[in-house]
């Protein structure tokens, strides 16, 4: 049987990694300054990371969400608490497009509408409602188009006052920080705004945190830069650190009952420890604010490249705009400086996504590597 080809792959083949190393099968190292997509919250095998999950695979590694599960209660308490996130209710899933699927299908219970407004240049997931409200057609199939969405430009008062006067939707799901799409953000007061808006017309408001969330912001959340509350907020990538695992935050005004969601793996014992472990480093080693100071560094270092015309995002979700397109110059650092970096919808944006406890040092090796390919290129 073959694999089904749907990813353009670099050749490189890693088998074993620590930290932001990693070691292929040919014995090369590797820095990591992507993180498979921002999953990579506290570097590749943490020491307690890997405890935790080998400590309770050697207990019980699954049993369905018919039963009680301590952990689930525990992970709930500690999410809320570090998160500043005390009165939202946390239902766990597998993935940031499931999470944004039961955000979206919450908000269309509450409010009994299914139109939803999201922006332009969005991304937030692969599945059906996820899907339709991601703005990228080429991976809209015609099952995934019937859902009824509305694109606005982001920052766009006008264009947004005018959509939603017409109430006929259940949610607007925006991101903090667009990953996918470049790291474009909404201002301070547009935030406000369609928060403001939302609650004028019972529109659910959805915070996709899939990338942005877990301290990667240099807040635990991003929308947090803005002094806001969503309604809903979805959460995946770095909350397990490599280990599948997805959840949604659901303000307590949105009741529960039974049978409302549900999910075969979503909160099963690995993932609850996963994301525990995750939780307990960031809490031990202050990583949410060594996110910032680390920002700082970086935006200094960035500075110094002649070459680089802006600098984008926030905490250690951060990218590097080019006036040329980096395709290739991600190639030249994957093969010849040996760094892996990240591109996006916006083909002249290079994207830095690394492990929240990278150290200044292995930043100044990202931009010694950086350098050298952006001088053979002019030279």
């Amino acid at each position: 049987m073959k694999l089904f080809d749907v990813y353009p792959l670099y050749d490189v083949t890693p088998v074993s990694a620590k930290g932001i190393e990693v070691i292929d099968d040919k014995g090369e190292k590797y820095h990591d300054f992507y993180g498979g997509h921002a999953v990579i919250s506290i570097g590749h095998s943490h020491p307690h990371f890997v405890q935790r999950l080998t400590q309770q695979l050697q207990k019980m590694a699954f049993y369905s969400n018919s039963i009680q599960n301590p952990l689930q209660q525990e992970l709930a308490k500690k999410l809320g608490r570090l998160s500043g996130c005390q009165e939202y209710q946390l239902f766990l899933c597998n993935s940031g497009a499931e999470a944004n699927e039961n955000a979206l299908k919450m908000a269309s219970f509450h409010t009994r509408k299914s139109k939803v407004i999201a922006f332009k240049n969005s991304f937030h997931g692969r599945t059906s409602a996820a899907v339709a409200t991601t703005d990228n057609q080429k991976i809209n199939a015609p099952i995934n188009q019937q859902q009824k969405v509305d694109f606005l430009p982001l920052n766009d008062f006008e264009a947004f006052e005018n959509c939603i006067k017409s109430n006929e939707h259940c949610a607007v799901i925006l991101e903090a920080i667009q990953g996918v799409g470049g790291l474009d953000e909404p201002t301070t007061d547009f935030y406000q705004f369609v928060i403001k808006k939302c609650r004028e017309h019972d529109v659910v408001v959805i915070a996709d945190e899939v990338q942005s969330g877990f301290g990667r912001s240099g807040k635990f959340f991003a929308f947090q830069h803005h002094r806001v509350k969503p309604d809903i907020i979805s959460i995946a990538k770095g909350m397990g650190n490599g280990f599948p695992v997805g959840g949604v935050l659901i303000h307590e005004s949105l009741k529960p009952s039974y049978g409302l969601l549900g999910t075969t793996f979503g909160g099963n014992h690995l993932a609850c420890v996963a994301t525990l472990a995750v939780l307990e480093v960031l809490e031990k080693e202050d990583l949410i604010t060594k996110a910032t100071t680390m920002e700082t560094y970086f935006r200094a270092k960035a500075r110094e490249l002649p070459q680089v015309k802006r600098i984008k995002g926030r905490g250690l979700m951060l990218g590097l705009a080019f006036d040329f397109e980096v395709g290739k110059l991600r190639k030249e650092l994957i093969y010849s400086q040996k760094l892996f970096t990240g591109g996006s919808a916006n083909k002249k944006l290079l994207r830095f996504l690394p492990a929240l406890n990278i150290t200044k040092k292995q930043i100044d090796l990202f931009f010694e590597g950086l350098r050298n390919e952006l001088n053979k290129m002019s030279g």
